[in-house]
């Protein structure tokens, strides 16, 4: 597999003047759009690029009797993830932070509607505008939108959290893992350890079992679910890039 890992540990420190100025700038309306149309043209590229499967097969035929559904993946593996979409109505959960901008506006430029809300440390959506956030994701559902949201406890990379859970139960939807890697692609070191997809290679999609939360769950089914959830998402994770080491392009 062709990759490039960028480590910044060694980076001589940088004065805290000039930390606050990129800051500023980046914060500028102007220049998050630009940043955002020139990120979503660049992952479209990516997936003009690629050869394209799926795994299993039939993912999409089995997700169709089941929608509207919850589709969940982990956070630094999802710049692809707008591309999981065949033509189903989509709102993605996306953070309020400055970041999160950009985010909402490269995933709107490739076709998705945005639901702008974050979670806590606990995973329940209850800071940060997560309650209006977790209402909307409801109604979303109950109006045939399917969702999707990472599943990571924030800043806590590859632990899942509640919140996906609690919206299953709420809402009565099964909830997808779903991952998509690519052959070539560079890896970031930081928090989430973000896969920053390239051009010219494999795609391959992974859709994982269903996991359906009842209504009347206690807090035991609960964390049983959201084990599932996690354990799903790392198979999911695994398979998709034995998919693309393993395929020959075609």
């Amino acid at each position: 597999m062709n990759r490039a890992v960028l480590d910044f540990a060694d980076s001589p420190p940088i004065q805290a003047s000039t930390m606050t100025s990129v800051k500023n700038f980046a914060a500028r309306p102007w220049v998050q759009k630009s940043i955002g149309i020139l990120a979503a043209e660049y992952l479209r590229l990516v997936r003009n690029t690629c050869s394209f499967g799926v795994d299993p097969p039939d993912s999409y035929e089995r997700l169709a009797g089941e929608l509207p559904a919850i589709v969940t993946f982990w956070h630094g593996e999802h710049f692809m993830m707008p591309f999981f979409r065949r033509g189903q109505r989509v709102k993605v959960l996306i953070s309020r932070h400055r970041d999160g901008e950009i985010n909402a506006i490269a995933a709107e430029r490739l076709g998705l509607e945005t639901i702008r809300a974050s979670g806590s440390q606990s995973g329940d959506f209850r800071r940060k505008g997560g309650v209006s956030g977790f209402q909307a994701m409801r109604e979303a559902l109950s109006q045939g939108w399917n969702v999707a949201l990472t599943a990571d406890v924030p800043k806590v990379s590859r632990v899942a959290g509640r919140g996906v859970v609690l919206l299953g139960q709420a809402s009565g939807r099964p909830i997808y893992p779903v991952a998509v890697a690519t052959s070539r692609y560079i890896k970031l070191n930081n928090w989430d350890r973000s896969t920053v997809n390239l051009p010219f290679g494999r795609l391959a999609v992974v859709v994982g079992d269903p996991i359906h939360v009842p209504a009347a769950a206690d807090e035991a089914v609960i964390e049983d679910a959201r084990r599932q959830v996690e354990a799903g998402l790392n198979r999911a994770t695994e398979r998709a890039y034995a998919v693309v080491k393993s395929r020959p392009k075609r």
